[in-house]
């Protein structure tokens, strides 16, 4: 039986819903050959009773054309279309606001709730002449539209806020003095400008990249 089989060659051919679909497979089993079975199930986008009627030389090289994929290290992707929305990284990512930032600090190690961090840094393009752009307002109810983002994208945001590093610290003590007079809010500023929030946020981003298999190097 001849089957015609897609095979992605980089990270933007691979949705988040993918990716999080196959690590919730992972996390059940570490069977090798049924997890090499659901990854080209998952990625090739084909059904299982169809990749079981591979040959075991073609699923060696299927799978090694996935595991390479995710050597990548993306530079930051600013705009991506999903369907026919185009969507763009935050411009002013250094003005999130409390609301924001505290969503994002909560989701970005979550790969159960990655969507909602993406929510956060990429929304749907207004306004666009040449490289400058203008977004939505952020919508915490529009994170599930996010799970068909491409992974390029997910990745060279996480890459992004890995390099950025303590920069964020900026962000928090801006925050923080806009927030005197909260005192629930300046508790959770003090925490996370005192070092506890953004070495968690940090730890976060590099636990995303080894899990991944990314080297930090």
């Amino acid at each position: 039986m001849k089957l015609n089989i897609t095979i992605p060659t980089s990270l933007k051919d691979i949705t988040l819903r993918q990716y999080k679909r196959f690590l919730a497979v992972q996390k059940e089993t570490k069977e090798s050959l049924f997890l090499n079975a659901k990854m080209i199930q998952i990625f090739c986008n084909i059904e299982l009773a169809s990749v079981m009627l591979l040959k075991v030389s073609d699923i060696d090289e299927i799978i090694g054309t996935l595991s390479k994929i995710f050597d990548e290290k993306p530079e930051l992707i600013t705009k991506f279309k999903i369907k026919k929305v185009e969507y763009g990284f935050h411009p002013q990512i250094e003005e999130l606001s409390l609301g924001e930032y505290i969503d994002l600090d909560l989701n970005i190690g979550n790969w159960e709730q990655m969507e909602k961090a993406m929510n956060v840094l990429y929304r749907p393009i207004l306004v666009s002449l040449k490289d400058k752009y203008s977004i939505e307002e952020y919508n915490t109810s529009t994170s599930e539209q996010l799970l068909d983002m491409p992974m390029d994208a997910a990745m060279s945001s996480v890459f992004f806020l890995w390099n950025l590093g303590l920069e964020l610290s900026q962000v928090m003590t801006n925050s923080l003095e806009s927030h005197q007079d909260n005192p629930v809010l300046t508790a959770y500023l003090n925490s996370q400008q005192n070092g506890v929030g953004i070495n968690q946020f940090t730890d976060s981003l590099k636990g995303i990249l080894q899990d991944l298999k990314i080297s930090l190097n």
